[in-house]
């Protein structure tokens, strides 16, 4: 080994493509928002949770299509019909009721014609509660998103000018924000009935009248950090205004936190909504949402218990879907976490 030589031939060139194949990245390039989504698809739960609430909302935007009756029309003698599909063959759906242990047929006894039915059955004024829940998820879904969208059009701009001018500014900005949240929500409802009449404006502005502030708050202290931040100097030292610079910069970068924040402040609206509406100070008659659909079915929910037990089933699916969708969001835009 000590006399070998090397010659020319010992050395092989390399190969270029072979070199330019060890240096590429294996993983691709990603931007925030792909890689955000990424780690949402991951997420089973928050992906089962989406599809939930798209069928929900298509099938509430699509009420007057999907709806077999009207919502509003009464026939007192169809009131409190069971839920029946078809003839009758399906379990729990046969338009049957027990009387002293006796099965009794109530579509037959209040004369409904022959291949007539309701699916969930009607309620004490003979108005088809499928139809019902149709559109009151409709209208409690439009409730939380005018609500939300009142939080984000206070909220943003309160917490960006707060965070950004700081100081006296930031502190009077703070000190309206504690006085206007200790005001109950309920004490608001009752000025806004007594200011505006009862309905979706008056139950709109109630809710967004303090609804902004948990937003506001949290813009606040992410603003606080993104400002010292070395791109958003930058832009201060080339001469970019405020406006420009929390449009081009700092919102961007707050997308995560306003879209986790917006999934949490839906169901709070319709929750509040649903509140309302079930003490008798939300929705007027003859409207339907689902917190008078409640309030109408514990009335009987001793005897007729399926008046309660479905509109509460939207409600709960909504609540449920949408907190796990949140949850989901959460981890995907702030991993750390």
């Amino acid at each position: 080994m000590a006399d070998a030589k090397l010659t020319a031939g010992s050395f092989k060139p390399l190969n270029k493509d072979t070199h330019e194949e060890q240096e590429k990245i294996s993983a691709p390039s990603l931007t925030f928002m792909q890689d955000a989504i990424r780690r949402l698809k991951q997420n089973k739960v928050a992906v089962v949770s989406l599809f939930v609430l798209l069928t929900i909302i298509i099938a509430a935007a699509l009420a007057p299509v999907i709806a077999p009756h009207n919502p509003n029309t009464q026939n007192v003698a169809y009131a409190n019909l069971p839920p029946k599909i078809g003839d009758g063959q399906l379990p729990g759906f046969k338009g049957e009721t027990d009387v002293s242990g006796v099965k009794v047929d109530k579509y037959q006894q209040a004369g409904v014609p022959k291949g007539k039915y309701f699916i969930l059955g009607t309620d004490y004024l003979g108005r088809d509660l499928f139809s019902r829940i149709l559109y009151g998820t409709r209208l409690s879904l439009l409730i939380g998103v005018l609500a939300t969208l009142v939080d984000l059009l206070i909220g943003i701009p309160y917490g960006i000018i707060s965070g950004w001018r700081g100081g006296r500014i930031d502190t009077f900005m703070q000190r309206f924000i504690e006085i206007i949240s200790s005001i109950p929500n309920l004490i608001v409802v009752v000025l806004m009935m007594l200011i505006l009449r009862p309905g979706l404006l008056s139950i709109v502005i109630a809710i967004g009248f303090t609804g902004w502030i948990t937003m506001a708050r949290l813009i606040r202290a992410q603003t606080f950090q993104l400002k010292e931040q070395e791109f958003v100097l930058a832009a201060r030292t080339l001469g970019e205004t405020p406006f420009k610079i929390a449009m081009k910069h700092l919102i961007p970068n707050l997308s995560s936190t306003i879209i986790i924040q917006t999934m949490f402040t839906i169901p709070s609206a319709i929750f509040f909504e649903a509140f309302l509406s079930f003490i008798g100070i939300g929705i007027p008659a003859p409207n339907a949402s689902l917190g008078t659909l409640l309030s109408d079915g514990q009335k009987a929910f001793r005897f007729l218990p399926y008046q309660m037990w479905y509109p509460a089933a939207v409600l709960c699916v909504i609540m449920i879907a949408v907190n796990l969708l949140a949850d989901g969001l959460r981890d995907a835009f702030d991993p750390k976490s």
